[in-house]
């Protein structure tokens, strides 16, 4: 008995030493070890972000082989900063970045997400200085559909990003595009439904709409 009850504790030992090294979900390492084995050139356009940007097929929605995914699914701001070294490694030529629901969802207040954006920001304009960074507004959330209310409950604090994400643009010099506008209902100040059926992710329609938005960013020299 003593020693069944010395191998449980052993065992659970180990389980806890493993769940404090391991920062983040099993696919966050599966996407980001493949991410760390894929080239970036200074040609490339990187899409960095969590799942809603990890859903888009990119190169073909612009039809260019350089625009490259570079989302992973659930990923926070301290995530994207700490893969950041396989996206800056080619001194790719523009990243759009698009980060914070998820820490909303942690209960992370607005201002901290901010800093954190404005953290990843100042290593990208520090390790990769020619890199363009679009610093995309965040999406609007809706809890129409019962689900993801830990996303959907905070909606409001979407808008305080969005708010503390222009002024962070303005301070280092680096672009802001307005995504939330074009996607949110002006009646609610929730995702327009339209383009979701989860209340979070987008739908093709909602794809297709963004990539209109970012397309003279996209193309622009």
């Amino acid at each position: 008995m003593k020693r069944f009850l010395f191998l449980v504790v052993a065992w659970l030992a180990v389980v806890a030493s493993q769940a404090q090294e391991r920062k983040y979900s099993t696919f966050y390492y599966q996407r980001a070890t493949l991410f760390e084995e894929l080239p970036v050139t200074s040609e490339d356009i990187i899409f960095l972000g969590n799942s809603i940007t990890n859903g888009g097929e990119w190169c073909e929605l612009f039809n260019n082989k350089h625009v490259k995914n570079r989302g992973i699914s659930g990923d926070v701001c301290y995530g994207v900063y700490d893969r950041l070294d396989a996206v800056l490694k080619g001194k790719p030529a523009k990243i759009f970045l698009l980060i914070g629901i998820n820490d909303v969802s942690r209960g992370t207040p607005a201002d901290t997400i901010v800093c954190r954006i404005g953290m990843i920001t100042q290593k990208i304009k520090q390790d990769s200085p020619k890199t363009k960074l679009y610093l995309q507004s965040v999406l609007p959330v809706t809890g129409h559909y019962n689900m993801f209310g830990g996303h959907t409950a905070h909606w409001q604090e979407v808008k305080k990003i969005n708010e503390g994400l222009t002024r962070l643009a303005e301070k280092e010099k680096v672009t802001y595009i307005d995504l939330y506008s074009h996607f949110v209902d002006p009646e609610t100040g929730k995702m327009n439904i339209e383009y979701t059926n989860d209340g979070l992710h987008l739908l093709g329609k909602g794809y297709v709409k963004w990539a209109q938005i970012v397309k003279p960013y996209v193309t622009e020299k």
